[in-house]
């Protein structure tokens, strides 16, 4: 005869949304949506946030709610649950990213502490890092957080690393030039965002250098925008996947978050650099496997988190209609 167990309260799964919301996302966008129902909690994405301009196809939409997706199943077994989770349940509803279902009482293994006691001191850093090489031990422990969710990490040789650089120098050039960029981007940034975007304090300085593509999160400010000098040899890798539909997208930012929640373990900076892949020429030219994310990793100084939704705007009644 087996034994019952108690599932978690829907106290406790609200606290674990509380977790999956400080998922880093486009822009600060935090496109994701949650409906807590013990045992289960479903994974929504937002289509009010979606950034036409950018990701017309919703790529970067989904590799967000993927991101938050991990952080709420790291967050469940750190609450001492065994974890169950399906993407993209129910093909009538695309808006449905996951089935995230909590088990058994399960004890969390040594690496889930660790990931998940750094999820609230996971930070985007937009600023220059130390001029300190990572070593080789720490970036295979990155791979092997991307695969641990079914994608590849590859880390960029000199003339590799130059050569995306340049890549993401392009890109940003062209994304510039898109008709309602610099409206879209002001939308998500500068002084008068509160529970979501790109806050002034956050964006970092311009590269005096003119490497580092930095983003030009426009009327951020009147006054003029510092500038410093990057690091010149950054470490640079690009997170890639089998395949290119919606379900990738979910893994990518699955194994996305993963790599940024084990970087932040082990002590390192991060900073997704988006331009590339947000141009779809230049993309097809990252690698043969289709580029999801290209980061850049380094030891930096401690940058503060960038503001959050309430909860309340993020979790569905039960009365309420699902977004379909």
């Amino acid at each position: 005869m087996g034994t019952s167990f108690v599932p978690p309260s829907r106290a406790v799964l609200t606290d674990c949304v509380r977790s999956a919301i400080t998922a880093p996302s486009l822009h600060n966008s935090q496109p994701w949506m949650f409906r807590v129902e013990p045992p289960t909690v479903w994974v929504y994405a937002d289509p009010d946030r979606r950034l036409p301009v950018v990701d017309p196809d919703g790529r970067e939409h989904l590799i967000s709610v993927g991101a938050a997706i991990v952080t709420l199943r790291l967050a469940i077994r750190r609450a001492g649950y065994d974890v169950e989770y399906e993407l993209l349940p129910d093909p009538g509803k695309p808006l449905l990213a996951a089935r995230v279902t909590a088990g058994r009482p399960l004890a969390a293994d040594q690496v889930t502490e660790a990931l998940a006691a750094a999820i609230p001191y996971r930070h985007t850093n937009r600023w220059p890092f130390a001029r300190v090489a990572v070593p080789a031990d720490v970036i295979e422990r990155l791979r092997a957080a991307a695969r641990g969710e079914g994608a590849a990490l590859t880390v960029a040789d000199p003339i590799g690393r130059d050569a995306i650089l340049g890549l993401a120098r392009a890109a940003d050039r062209w994304l510039r030039e898109r008709p309602h960029y610099g409206e879209e981007i002001s939308r998500w940034s500068g002084r008068g965002v509160r529970h979501h975007g790109v806050p002034v304090w956050a964006a970092g300085p311009w590269d005096a250098l003119e490497v580092m593509p930095v983003r030009d999160f426009a009327g951020l400010t009147p006054l003029p925008r510092p500038r410093e000098p990057f690091e010149p040899h950054s470490t640079v890798m690009i997170l890639t996947t089998d395949g290119d539909t919606a379900r990738d997208w979910l893994a990518a930012g699955q194994a996305m978050q993963r790599v940024l929640l084990t970087a932040t373990w082990l002590g390192l900076a991060t900073t997704p650099i988006s331009q590339p892949v947000e141009a779809p020429e230049i993309r097809k030219r990252l690698t043969r496997r289709p580029a999801q994310m290209v980061l850049r990793v380094g030891y930096g100084k401690t940058t503060g988190r960038t503001p959050r939704r309430p909860l309340n705007d993020v979790l569905l009644p039960a009365d309420l209609p699902a977004p379909r």
